[in-house]
């Protein structure tokens, strides 16, 4: 794969390991995989499948035992701590199955984060994160704290989070997974049109195939290995 402007995110011949005592585990086998601007890819497969580590391979929250990752052209695991902490700031957001609020702030104080991080200004701040809690439907909702909030509200108190900053791309771990039918719908829903309003690519690993079908492309892992397609 060749240095693209078009791509977002792509690793070459990534490979994970894992050490338990004596014994080496592989998890991911020569992965190479990209994400063009604007795109949406979900990545399915069984459990234990390497789905959630590929995903934090590719936001930096793990390093790869060899092999390589790019995120809008910077190669992520040769940046040190701190650059890499700052490009994923800045271009990447996070949405997990678990929405990681922090409990004791209000549902606006969580969404200002990631801006906050930045360094903009608190006026600023709050206006960007009230319209985009607007946007979600949570207006109304603002001053609550995360345990006063239907687990639907709180992922979607995390997706604003997410996109509070505009990043180029998302990365989703089961974002529904704990949620009902109806819930996931909505949740999905919003996702879709926020991505497609920000542009935002968004690579979501997901259980629910009718989720998947709804992505550009699907990408398959089985037994450490990625394929195209379901």
């Amino acid at each position: 794969m060749t240095h693209n402007n078009d791509l977002i995110i792509y690793c070459e011949n990534l490979k994970k390991d894992y050490q338990d005592g004596d014994k080496v585990i592989p998890v991911l086998q020569d992965v190479s995989f990209s994400v063009k601007r604007g795109e949406s890819v979900a990545i399915v497969g069984r459990s234990g499948s390497g789905k959630t580590t590929l995903l934090n391979l590719l936001g930096g929250l793990e390093s790869p035992s060899s092999g390589k990752v790019v995120l809008d052209n910077n190669h992520l695991h040769a940046l040190s701590d701190r650059k890499r902490g700052y490009l994923r700031n800045r271009v990447l957001g996070l949405i997990f199955q678990f929405h990681h609020l922090l409990p004791e702030f209000t549902a606006l104080e969580n969404v200002c984060m990631p801006l906050l991080i930045q360094g903009l200004p608190v006026s600023q701040v709050k206006e960007r994160s009230r319209a985009l809690l607007e946007k979600v439907g949570l207006g109304h909702r603002e001053t609550h704290k995360p345990a006063a909030l239907s687990g639907g509200e709180r992922q979607r108190v995390a997706i604003a989070r997410a996109l509070v900053t505009q990043p180029k791309c998302i990365l989703a771990d089961e974002p529904t997974g704990n949620l009902d039918n109806q819930s996931a719908d909505q949740v999905y829903d919003l996702m879709m049109q926020l991505m497609s309003e920000f542009n935002t690519s968004f690579v979501v690993v997901t259980h629910d195939l009718a989720l998947a079908k709804r992505m550009d492309r699907v990408v398959t892992i089985e037994r450490g290995n990625l394929r195209e397609g379901q």
